[in-house]
């Protein structure tokens, strides 16, 4: 499909740089296509009243971690500052990234990210370029490993904002806690799954008290997510790999939610990609760990869950085309223009919507 066609124009001012507080008090969009009222004006803590008992939330317990890493390139007695957003680990010494500026390192390159202290226990953390690919992204082998490194990161790296935020300001403390959901448990985001920031422990109060389940699945999401399609079809465009897990009980206990008649949804694109990637085409679920490059745009057929609660994305970006492929093009660019004109908060610290499927069920 052509590019072009998932484009529209989003005020600034629609941007949210705060997440709304409490995170259960941001309003929530519900798009039901087909219907004579298409859309209703609701709010995240309307959730337990629009699900029956018996339906499951699919959450994501990825953790993000402090991603973004800036420092000094050293090369024959000249320096170049880097920055450096880790997307994806590759080994216990090694993580790939995108780089800017990108032309300023070559393989064999040395970094040394943080203060300008000597050693890293002092504050820095060095690494060699050992591969440079396209579009910015370089693989980082780090002089640490494992735990260590973990920690060197932690220490030195600062949460990745995405793009639209940190260009209008800098991350700081708050964003350690903004930026993380409540069921964050696994270490290795460098993107917040955000549709899960609305949930505090008062709304999952509710919704156990109205017999809605909860399960957790896990995708590390990376850098690729903020990258926008370059491409104009959507057939030339390349998904980056992330690393995704679905447990075996995790697998059974949905497909008890489904042959009982119940509704999976889906919080968040992120729980969707990895829901999907580990589902037969008969639709059953299965256990699953490791990459996906799923990449769905209308005309997928979906087969794991039923409704779908995520933010609000951007233009000609991957995860707009997905909820057009899940709820209709035309359902969702009408769905945008009602969000945009009677002002609903936009992107990662912004308001959600709560989709239905184009086709029912």
């Amino acid at each position: 499909m052509r590019v072009d066609l998932f484009d529209f124009e989003l005020p600034q001012d629609r941007i949210a740089l705060r997440p709304a507080r409490p995170r259960d008090s941001a309003r929530m969009l519900v798009v039901r296509p087909g219907g004579t009222s298409p859309f209703e004006d609701r709010g995240v803590k309307d959730l337990p009243d629009l699900l029956e008992p018996g339906d499951a939330l699919v959450f994501n317990d990825t953790k993000v971690i402090p991603a973004q890493l800036e420092g000094i390139r050293v090369r024959e007695g000249v320096t170049a500052r880097i920055g450096a957003t880790l997307h994806m680990r590759e080994g216990g010494d090694r993580w790939s990234a995108f780089v800017r500026p990108a032309k300023k390192l070559l393989p064999g390159d040395r970094i040394r990210f943080g203060t300008d202290s000597s050693t890293c226990l002092f504050g820095t953390l060095d690494a060699t370029v050992a591969e440079k690919g396209d579009a910015g992204e370089v693989l980082l082998v780090f002089d640490l490993a494992g735990p260590d490194l973990d920690t060197a990161i932690a220490t030195v790296g600062h949460i990745p904002l995405p793009p639209y935020i940190a260009a209008k300001r800098p991350d700081d403390e708050q964003d350690r806690i903004d930026y993380q959901t409540i069921f964050a448990d696994k270490d290795g985001a460098v993107a917040a799954p955000t549709a899960g920031l609305h949930f505090t422990p008062e709304l999952i109060e509710l919704l156990d008290k109205r017999g809605i389940e909860r399960h957790t699945v896990t995708l590390h999401v990376g850098a690729g997510t903020f990258l926008p399609v370059k491409a104009e079809d959507t057939d030339a465009h390349r998904m980056h790999a992330e690393w995704g897990a679905i447990s075996r009980q995790t697998a059974e206990a949905l497909r008890k939610v489904r042959a009982r008649g119940g509704r999976i949804v889906s919080v968040g694109t992120t729980s969707l990609r990895i829901l999907e990637s580990a589902s037969r085409e008969t639709g059953e679920l299965r256990e699953f760990a490791g990459e996906t490059r799923i990449f769905i745009t209308p005309g997928y057929k979906f087969r794991a869950i039923d409704a779908l609660m995520t933010n609000f994305h951007l233009p000609k970006s991957t995860l707009f085309m997905l909820v057009s492929a899940f709820s209709g093009l035309e359902t969702m660019r009408a769905a945008y223009e009602h969000a945009i004109t009677t002002g609903y908060r936009f992107y990662s610290y912004g308001d959600a919507s709560l989709l239905f499927p184009e086709n029912g069920r």
